[in-house]
């Protein structure tokens, strides 16, 4: 979603780091980007005025004069302010003393609050908690059947005592005279007492715009169950009109944080950078696609890093942690540590942990610097991991304990039973050769290669050194030449000087080794400078 606006900021900050010190005008020029890239990314005015103003207040402080890079101050300052606009940090939920923890969901229909119910049920049902689904929502057609089937896919109970509004024959909307959502409301807090469940999800009905009756039903359903969380659910596509209904829901209703829905979307995002700072309340959790599990706590850190193209590990290490086994993980590291070889089994169960993450383009996106390969990214095919394994499916035990005996004809076999190519065979066969490699040098090096201390990668190692070989580093340790023909030589005046017969070495030569002893020298014959005789111990 906020693709377009990392891009524009990202540009901006390029163009600064070829910049040793930064002008006032610099400065002005930047904070001019930014501001452009914010309004062209649907943010609300004010925040925008508020938001350049304060970087360039800070910009222009002893802050960044005195860095020892001013650009990346510059960007550290932005991102800060970034992170303050999307409410400063991450806020949980708030849970009842005496449960069950009551949750009323609010907002404009079509911006996801039925969805967002299951996703959020199940949420917290991997968190350990018993929620219940409440279908208050009974003007909109089959809403009350749509969160039956959710509440099925993530496990959780819903309390549906009333079927809600129905499609005619003739396409007319039947609303039945008995529909009350208060009282729909009030069982159903009652129901979670008697079931004991410890949270209870309340989905309300939407409207197109925002009207008095729809405000006072919501005002009506919060004073029936006195809820502890109002989430105010809101579309992230609608761009401006979502600061709009978003403050129009304070007023009238009020609520204590904002759920993001469409996260996923291509639209300018605006709204997720608006709504925290206008209305005072913080986004506290993000819908980021279809599937019931597209569904995280809001960071604003992390999803200012995003913005600026500084990726969010923290993240993709929660997902790493929640897709793979920890006992998998254990038993493949003592396999490696044991000398086994790494086969295509094991390679077929990476596969498949990256699969369980969920999207590749997502992941992919969470790292560092990729908003440099975001067409690489985006023409990414999700199905190449489908492929890998219905290809590693089509081979037998045997050829996946040892690739090597894969032929041409073999080759072939698997390639119509996977319904690929046999060169989708070679280059699957390729990739897994290159991890198999890495796979063992880590096994010797007892870490990851590349680390310091850990071996390193091939390719990563430099330019080989040109040193010499083991007979010749041997002759070096004892003295000798490493050229086999001086070194030769060296050895027969070696052995001569052992018998004897080896040539003296030259008066003045090096220490005088192999020179003749000197002849006795008698001091009165010695012509001394008068005066000098009493040096001689005469």
């Amino acid at each position: 979603m906020f693709a377009t606006l990392s891009d524009r900021l990202t540009s901006t900050f390029k163009n600064l780091r070829s910049k040793g010190r930064l002008s006032e005008a610099d400065i002005d020029a930047t904070v001019r980007e930014i501001r452009r890239a914010l309004l062209d990314a649907d943010v609300a005015v004010p925040v925008v005025r508020t938001f350049t103003g304060k970087v360039r207040e800070r910009a222009l402080s002893v802050e960044v004069s005195g860095a020892l890079n001013p650009a990346q101050q510059v960007v550290k300052i932005v991102n800060d302010e970034l992170v303050s606009v999307l409410g400063g940090e991450q806020r949980p939920l708030v849970f009842a003393k005496n449960p069950p923890t009551v949750i009323l969901l609010a907002g404009l229909q079509g911006a996801g609050k039925t969805t967002l119910a299951g996703k959020l049920a199940l949420h917290l049902r991997e968190k350990g908690h018993t929620p219940l689904l409440v279908a208050a929502d009974l003007q909109r057609p089959n809403a009350v059947t749509q969160l039956q089937v959710v509440g099925e896919r993530a496990g959780v109970p819903v309390f549906a005592p009333h079927p809600g509004a129905q499609e005619s024959a003739e396409g007319a909307v039947v609303v039945p005279g008995s529909a009350d959502p208060v009282a729909v409301a009030r069982d159903g807090l009652a129901a979670a007492h008697t079931r004991q469940h410890d949270v209870l999800i309340v989905d309300t009905a939407g409207r197109l715009g925002v009207d008095a009756e729809m405000m006072q039903q919501a005002a009506d359903i919060r004073d029936a169950v006195q809820p502890d969380e109002i989430l105010f659910v809101i579309d992230a596509m609608i761009g401006q009109d979502a600061v709009v209904t978003a403050q129009a829901f304070a007023d009238g209703v009020g609520f204590t944080g904002v759920v993001l829905s469409k996260l996923d979307g291509d639209a300018r995002g605006g709204a997720a950078l608006s709504v925290a700072s206008v209305t005072g309340r913080p986004i506290m959790f993000a819908s980021t696609g279809e599937k019931l599990t597209d569904f995280e706590p809001f960071y604003p850190d992390r999803m200012a890093s995003r913005i600026l193209d500084m990726g969010d590990v923290l993240s993709l290490i929660e997902q790493a942690e929640k897709a793979f086994d920890a006992d998998q993980a254990d038993a493949m590291a003592g396999k490696l540590a044991s000398g086994e070889d790494f086969t295509l089994e094991d390679f077929l169960t990476q596969m498949q942990g990256l699969k369980q993450m969920g999207s590749m383009k997502k992941m992919l996106g969470m790292l560092p610097g990729m908003g440099q390969m975001r067409e690489a990214i985006d023409n990414f095919d999700e199905r190449e991991v489908d492929r890998i394994e219905a290809i590693v499916r089509s081979m037998t035990p045997a050829e996946r304990q040892t690739p090597k005996i894969i032929n041409g004809s073999r080759r072939a076999r698997i390639a119509r039973g996977s319904g690929t190519t046999a060169t989708d065979v070679n280059q699957l066969l390729e990739r897994f050769t290159a991890a198999q490699k890495m796979m063992r040098q880590m096994a010797r090096s007892g870490g990851m290669p590349g680390m310091p201390g850990m071996g390193a990668l091939p390719g990563m190692g430099g330019k080989k050194s040109r040193g010499r070989s083991a007979p010749q580093k041997k002759a070096a340790r004892a003295g000798k030449s490493g050229n086999p023909a001086k070194r030769a030589q060296q050895e027969r005046e070696a052995a001569m000087r052992a018998a004897g017969q080896g040539p003296a070495a030259p008066a003045g030569s090096a220490f005088g080794l192999g020179a003749p002893p000197p002849a006795e020298v008698d001091p009165a014959a010695l012509e001394l400078p008068p005066g000098m005789e009493k040096f001689l111990g005469r």
